[in-house]
């Protein structure tokens, strides 16, 4: 539904233009919005206008027309006699009014149907038929992005995007809830995966200037067909879970690059449990001291070279191998050999995994 804001920046933008003075009234004669405050309009004679089967007329000093939605009236538009021609700025005004209503209609039901698409509570036929009224081509490439509002004022993110994409009628914006911002992206074709991340960039920027920290932003495969952007959608969730259980300080978390991450997200609680077990025999690994827990990450990040892990952490050679036989008499896993390290990063992405789905609950 259009909003009274918008009826009148455009009441002012026509008073600017024409000089004249314009009322927008509801069918009972209310006055919703107006240019002018020094006199009211006669509520009894606008109803029976209203009411009656003219379009437009004369009433004291106002001409009076109906502003009309798919042949239904939905407002009336007065324009304040002045010695101007008040028929034609009248008619140009109500012209300007009902093309509002119309586009505020479309973006409405497009919402509605994207929103629907997303969730998958539409069957095939209907897609196909409301995309047509629509205007919304079923065969092109889409994939769908997810933003993170999260520290963010949520209004704040969806303005941010969609002012990204507002030189384009083919790209969608919308909000299934309060922690995320939806983006149906059309791309050029089936690898068009740098034109993604180009927008992802875009977005990042946009709405990382207020400094709050990280953005994150996930996005799904590029699909060819409509009823498909639902998969992408889901894609596109589970690469924002998966990127803030194991890629904390990743911005930018596409699909189809989450690696080993994605797997271990798709296993079930149970065969994780039997692994963390089965790997520690009863071994907490989120009890183990944040030195020790600095110690592996940064050893599993200099691939297990010892020398250079003890350089960056400013830590003598010996001190280092001291670590990894403590760890190695705690977990049984002796980190210098690459069986023992897959194993325990395996482990600890189980574990984070785990921790996660927890507190999801």
């Amino acid at each position: 539904m259009i909003s009274n804001q918008v009826i009148q920046k455009t009441l002012d933008k026509i008073k600017i233009i024409t000089g004249a003075d314009l009322a927008v009234l509801g069918l009972n004669g209310a006055v919703i919005v107006r240019t002018f405050t020094d006199e009211d309009i006669d509520a009894d004679r606008v109803s029976s206008f209203a009411a009656s089967s003219n379009d437009e007329d004369d009433i004291g000093g106002y001409r009076l027309f109906k502003v009309r939605e798919d042949s239904r009236d939905e407002f009336l538009l007065a324009v304040r006699k002045s010695g101007r021609d008040e028929k034609l700025i009248g008619a140009m005004a109500r012209f300007q009014i009902e093309t509002l209503l119309i586009a505020y209609k479309e973006r409405f039901d497009r919402d509605n149907f994207f929103k629907s698409l997303l969730m998958d509570n539409m069957l095939m036929i209907d897609i196909f038929d409301r995309a047509k009224k629509l205007h919304i081509d079923t065969e092109a490439y889409r994939a769908v992005l997810i933003i993170d509002t999260e520290n963010r004022r949520h209004s704040d993110v969806v303005e941010a995007v969609r002012t990204i994409f507002m030189n384009s009628s083919e790209d969608f914006v919308t909000a299934i809830n309060r922690k995320d911002v939806i983006a149906i992206k059309r791309v050029d074709s089936a690898s068009s995966y740098a034109q993604l991340e180009n927008v992802a960039s875009k977005i990042e920027a946009a709405v990382s200037r207020d400094g709050k920290g990280i953005v994150r932003i996930s996005y799904g495969t590029i699909v060819a067909d409509l009823k498909e952007v639902s998969m992408s959608y889901k894609e596109a969730r589970m690469a924002m879970d998966v990127s803030r259980i194991f890629f904390e300080e990743r911005s930018i978390n596409p699909y189809n690059r989450l690696d080993i991450g994605r797997l271990i997200y798709q296993l079930p609680m149970p065969l994780c449990r039997l692994f963390i077990d089965e790997t520690f025999s009863g071994i907490n690994i989120e009890d183990m001291d944040d030195e020790t827990l600095t110690t592996i990450n940064k050893f599993f990040e200099n691939s297990l070279n010892v020398s250079e892990t003890s350089r960056q952490l400013y830590i003598h050679r010996n001190t280092l191998v001291y670590r990894l036989d403590k760890i190695q008499k705690i977990t049984g896993l002796d980190l210098r050999i690459f069986e023992d390290a897959i194993t325990f990063k395996i482990a600890l992405m189980v574990s984070r995994y785990m921790k996660f789905m927890e507190n999801k609950k």
